[in-house]
């Protein structure tokens, strides 16, 4: 048996990955492009990845035929969500022709905003944005955006601040400006990456309370349209409630009506007093249907409410969230519809 099928490596053998932003093209949509590669002629034979969130099952192995074995293996990454995941890779390496092999391990952390490439031009001007002021320096905002985004090179520590990317799912632009004097402008159209980039950014500032003027017209209007839809659905019920409570006493008394014609032997009136009855019972069945239906629509309007309420609660930090959350729904059950966007914008009346 040679040194290769018995598994023997140069002792100066490692396991070096790296991350990439990968844009895609018409063949490969937008992804992360994980590359592990041994540093000298061994083979790669197998890697599994193990990441909670991101592979179905929470693993993902790449077997290469026989004919493509070569040192470095590319593994596509596409993180459903803006989290951060550590990703634990373990390697088989080995010679050519070897039939047993080494097992590297290593553990490689995916940052937060991994889906996001900087970008000169954008596409289009976000028109969402928030605004705050925070008590640190530009390189500390500047620290954190080189550790929370794939970057070919760090980010220039200057001020003004002004960073922008683009979203490789596809939900726009994200805009980071800082003033000298820490004033902080985040413009996006997406509200929960806007909160997303807020809780994470207060969380390396060590931020405890933070409040926020914000404008998302876009979403806003979105809001009021539903809202108009809560009002409709609700109306509706009311009405088919009152509908039901008719329908139920009139058929209370055609049931007396037709008992009295039966016990009388009053064979015709009985007759016509029960096809009523049935006409009846028809009826408050079909309101019944429509009455959940109506309930159905107004449960998912008053879900879309909340999370509303929700998003603009993520955009604070501390106790001014919890007011802003506890104010929304104040507003939102004393149908106050002009307080609740003014406390959605400015974080009270």
């Amino acid at each position: 048996m040679d040194t290769g099928q018995m598994g023997i490596i140069p002792a100066n053998t490692q396991l070096q990955t790296s991350l990439t932003v990968d844009p895609g093209d018409e063949k490969h949509p937008p992804h992360v492009e994980l590359f592990v590669a041994t540093t000298n002629e061994t083979i790669l034979r197998t890697a599994l990845i193990f990441a909670e969130g991101i592979f179905d099952g929470e693993s993902h192995v790449v077997h290469p035929t026989v004919n493509n074995l070569s040192s470095e293996l590319k593994v596509p990454i596409s993180p459903p969500k803006d989290v951060a995941v550590d990703l634990h890779i373990k390697a088989f390496v080995g010679m050519k022709g070897s039939t047993q092999f080494h097992v590297f391990e290593i553990t490689r952390q995916l940052p937060r905003f991994s889906m996001y490439i900087p970008c000169t031009k954008l596409p289009q001007e976000p028109q969402g944005s928030v605004t705050f002021t925070v008590q640190d320096r530009v390189q500390r905002v500047v620290l954190w955006i080189n550790q929370n985004f794939l970057l070919t090179d760090e980010w220039p520590a200057a001020a003004p601040l002004h960073f922008q990317v683009v979203s490789l799912r596809g939900t726009g632009a994200l805009v980071i400006h800082m003033e000298s004097n820490g004033q902080v402008t985040i413009k996006t159209d997406d509200m929960d990456l806007a909160g997303e980039v807020i809780q994470s950014l207060a969380l390396f500032l060590g931020i405890e309370d933070l409040q926020v003027t914000s404008d998302f017209p876009g979403y806003m209007e979105e809001l009021k349209n539903v809202l108009i839809k809560v009002d409709e659905f609700s109306s509706v019920r009311q009405k088919l409630t009152a509908e039901m409570a008719d329908h139920s006493n009139l058929i209370r008394s055609m049931v007396v009506r037709a008992e009295d014609a039966r016990i009388l032997a009053d064979w015709k009136n009985m007759r016509k007093y029960y096809m009523e009855l049935f006409d009846l019972n028809r009826d408050l069945v079909n309101g019944y249907k429509i009455r959940c239906n109506n309930h159905t629509e107004l449960l998912s309007c008053l879900k879309l409410v909340n999370q509303a309420i929700q998003r603009a609660g993520r955009l604070r930090v501390g106790r001014p969230k919890t007011v802003v959350v506890n104010a929304c729904r104040e507003a939102f059950k004393t149908h106050n519809i002009d307080a609740l966007f003014k406390i959605m914008k400015v974080g009270a009346m």
